[in-house]
């Protein structure tokens, strides 16, 4: 049968193209509701202070919201279609500069927003007297008292501007410059007899090979690219965590932990006890990589057998396979999740070919003027990028629940913790469904093999990420640090989670390079709400299957609400209490299940 290629995914129903009347009308409307905003601010906000009476406040609360999501929606769409270009093609001209365009009035919005913030937070001690008053106040309760409480945390209103204004030149260039080198980086490889001219992401992705002579290679062919870029990769990473050091300390911050701990809503101890549980169980993973290395004849594994398939069972998908697998395992768990991601599968929402100018890792976006979803991966035909697809997807059925709750766009803000929830119920229901109908030992090996390959990258790896970017950080503040500096930090948390599980000789330490999370200035330590989101996830999975399809309900309710609560008190929901090292273990128990498993096959 020949090789199928992957879809690309189709945008022509938000907007025909990037130089069309369309995109053209909704930019210039975007500016206005912006300016109209400013001027509300200037003829009403401004006037209307915290001895105003509360039905004013609740007046000028009420507009601000209601205002704010009509910028947001049409704001979100363009964003969204321009990044369907940047993403999938850094060698669009075009794109670039609607992308630059749409930056430079962002930074109007991101202004307002600063306003907006300061202004509920010089009314905070009002709040509870105007909130009720009207629908629109009462139905974002959450997003202003939220609101109050972060501006504590804010400069004053022309540093914050300021700020705004320089990211476009600091951080927001040095991650455009991030993006750009590592999507455009691409070297000949030998393959199956044949040199190729292959991108970088699919050399990258060639870690899942089932040839280990091919895995060895590509791991050395990676290694030696990023040495060639290393200099100006470190160089953006220097000027990204130095402007956050720098603001953080101008906010008022603790640390560069502190924000993030806020933007996933949860505090310091729920952190602290969750890594802690997480740290306990790495003995229990460092079992399951000897236990790998053992079937390789190796007594440790070294980075190019950490992917590794093991096991027998179809080493390869053509996309439309790993399509109906995919639809027949979530028709199982919910009728609603097979017709959401069908409708996602028949409608091109998804750009899975690999190849030059695309960045690597995957995504999923929210389209919010056409309330659809964009998923964005690299698919290889791997047990593992089915996997990538299911969990994308997630995060696109997590959307759609508030699309058709009817939630406005800034209900729909969701911390980064609940933010993979659905992303890893759907990896686990594709995993565990199919690894109950596996045939043979030799079956359930494989499924097996690629279940803690992701458990062990989202407890392990993810502890060693959120270890490089803390002492990153932390150096930041002393001084730059070099190419060097940033790979022997990287090499150093990673001995310090997977220990003596991998070959010290042979660990990855240019895993900083290519990782687009540690090259945004709005968003630090993206690393570990995936930690939370497993474990989360894999205990909301546990109730599932005691409750089976009366969970759903309940479940579609919590993706529906994540913007409106804490992760506290959405978890208490399903009688779940994060703040406890009880919970953690719990899910962490599930896990070391399966590496009992493992073992014994």
């Amino acid at each position: 049968m020949a090789k199928e290629t992957p879809p690309r995914w189709d945008l022509k129903n938000v907007y025909p193209a990037l130089a069309s009347s369309e995109y053209a009308a909704d930019f210039t409307k975007l500016k206005q509701l912006i300016a109209d905003q400013g001027k509300y601010f200037t003829d009403k906000v401004n006037q209307t202070t915290a001895s105003g009476k509360p039905d004013e406040l609740a007046e000028v609360a009420g507009v601000l919201i209601e205002r704010f999501n009509a910028i947001l929606l049409v704001a979100g769409t363009l964003r969204a279609y321009v990044e369907s270009f940047v993403s999938t093609n850094s060698y669009d001209q075009e794109a670039l500069k609607k992308e630059s365009e749409l930056d430079q009035v962002m930074v109007d919005l991101d202004k307002l927003e600063v306003q907006t913030r300061a202004w509920i937070g010089q009314v905070a001690d009002r709040l509870d007297e105007f909130i009720p008053l009207i629908p629109a106040t009462e139905a974002h309760r959450f997003y202003i008292k939220e609101s109050a409480e972060q501006s504590k945390y804010l400069m004053s209103p022309p540093e914050e501007i300021l700020a705004a204004e320089l990211n476009l030149s600091g951080g927001n260039a040095w991650s455009k410059l991030q993006g750009k080198i590592t999507s455009q980086i691409s070297l000949d490889f030998n393959l199956d007899g044949k040199v190729q001219k292959m991108p970088i992401t699919a050399v990258i992705n060639l870690r899942a090979h089932p040839e280990e002579d091919v895995r060895r290679r590509a791991y050395e062919a990676e290694n030696s690219v990023w040495e060639t870029v290393k200099e100006p990769l470190a160089a953006a990473m220097n000027g990204i965590k130095g402007e956050v050091n720098t603001l953080n300390r101008h906010r008022g911050r603790t640390d560069a932990l502190h924000s993030a701990i806020d933007a996933a809503r949860i505090d310091r101890p729920t952190l602290e006890v969750m890594l802690e549980a997480m740290k306990d169980s790495f003995p229990m993973f460092r079992r399951y990589f000897k236990a790998k290395a053992k079937r390789f004849g190796q007594k440790q594994l070294p980075w190019w057998n950490l992917f590794a398939p093991v096991g027998e069972t179809t080493t390869t998908y053509q996309f439309t396979e790993a399509k109906d697998f995919i639809l027949a395992k979530f028709g199982e768990f919910s009728p609603d999740l097979r017709a959401f991601a069908n409708r996602a599968f028949t409608q091109n929402w998804i750009d899975a070919e690999m190849r030059d100018g695309k960045r690597g890792g995957a995504f999923c976006m929210d389209v919010p003027g056409v309330g659809e979803s964009r998923v964005m991966c690299n698919f290889d035909g791997s047990l593992d990028a089915l996997s990538t697809v299911a969990h994308e997807l997630g995060h696109g059925f997590h959307n759609d629940c508030a699309v058709q709750a009817g939630k406005t766009e800034i209900q729909k803000f969701t911390p980064m913790t609940m933010a993979e929830t659905a992303s890893i119920m759907c990896e686990t229901i594709v995993s565990e469904a199919s690894l109950l109908q596996a045939k043979t030992s030799q079956e359930k090996l494989a499924i097996l093999e690629s279940q803690l390959i992701g458990d062990s990258q989202v407890i392990v790896d993810i502890y060693s990420r959120y270890l490089f970017e803390k002492e990153v950080f932390e150096n930041r503040e002393k001084s730059e640090l070099s190419a060097d500096e940033l790979c022997e930090i990287m090499l150093k948390a990673q001995k310090d989670t997977f220990g003596d599980g991998l070959d010290e000789k042979y660990l990855q330490k240019w895993m900083w390079t290519w990782k687009p999370h540690y090259y945004w200035t709005g968003l630090s330590f993206y690393n570990f709400p995936y930690a939370f989101g497993l474990l989360f996830g894999t205990g909301l999975y546990a109730i599932y299957q005691q409750r089976g399809a009366e969970f759903v309900p309940d479940y579609k309710n919590l993706l529906a609400g994540t913007g409106e609560a804490s992760a506290t008190d959405l978890a208490a929901r399903f009688g779940i209490d994060i703040r406890t090292k009880a919970f953690w273990k719990d899910s962490l128990e599930i896990i070391g299940k399966r590496v009992e498993r493992y073992c014994e096959l």
